[in-house]
């Protein structure tokens, strides 16, 4: 496994753009919870600690992960420079975890080609609950995190372009 005993969350902070005057909009699916505010507590601590104001971030959360997309998509309109839409999906026994998370990757595609703020893809896709623990602040790190960082930069490389 390509994360086995390595933390993906650590970074270097000496090499993240500056942040202060960036506004950030996190879409989060109450659909496992659990997770999805382990993800989102990634996120938010990730931009704190790089100078985001409190009140540069805004949250709005939606049922489900499908419906990730339909959020991201009205929070693109919220004078945000970047959306982070979070989410968590458990494999069960039936298709519909492909469906969905075809679906939503495919939807935040669209997203960041037909718009001109981007929209960060923090969907874990998971085959059991384990995985997901593991990556929402276990041995893992927090994909959250690594959204966020990822949300930083492509700010900072939409600005510059």
């Amino acid at each position: 496994m390509a994360t086995e005993n390595k933390n993906l969350s650590d970074y270097d902070k000496a090499t993240i753009p500056n942040a202060k005057d960036f506004r950030f909009g996190i879409v989060v699916s109450e659909w496992n919870d659990t997770i999805t505010e382990g993800l989102f507590q990634g996120a938010y601590n990730a931009l704190i600690e790089n100078q985001v104001s409190a009140t540069n971030i805004l949250r709005w959360n939606v049922p489900g992960s499908y419906e990730l997309i339909f959020g991201c998509k009205k929070m693109q309109e919220q004078q945000v420079d970047a959306v982070i839409a979070i989410g968590s999906v458990i494999q069960g026994e039936t298709k519909h975890f492909d469906f969905v998370c075809e679906a939503v990757s495919q939807g935040i595609k669209d997203l960041n080609i037909l718009h001109e703020i981007p929209v960060i893809f923090c969907l874990l896709t998971d085959n059991n609950l384990q995985q997901a623990i593991d990556r929402s602040g276990g041995k893992h790190g927090n994909k959250g995190t690594e959204a966020a960082i990822a949300a930083i930069k492509m700010v900072a490389l939409n600005k510059k372009a």
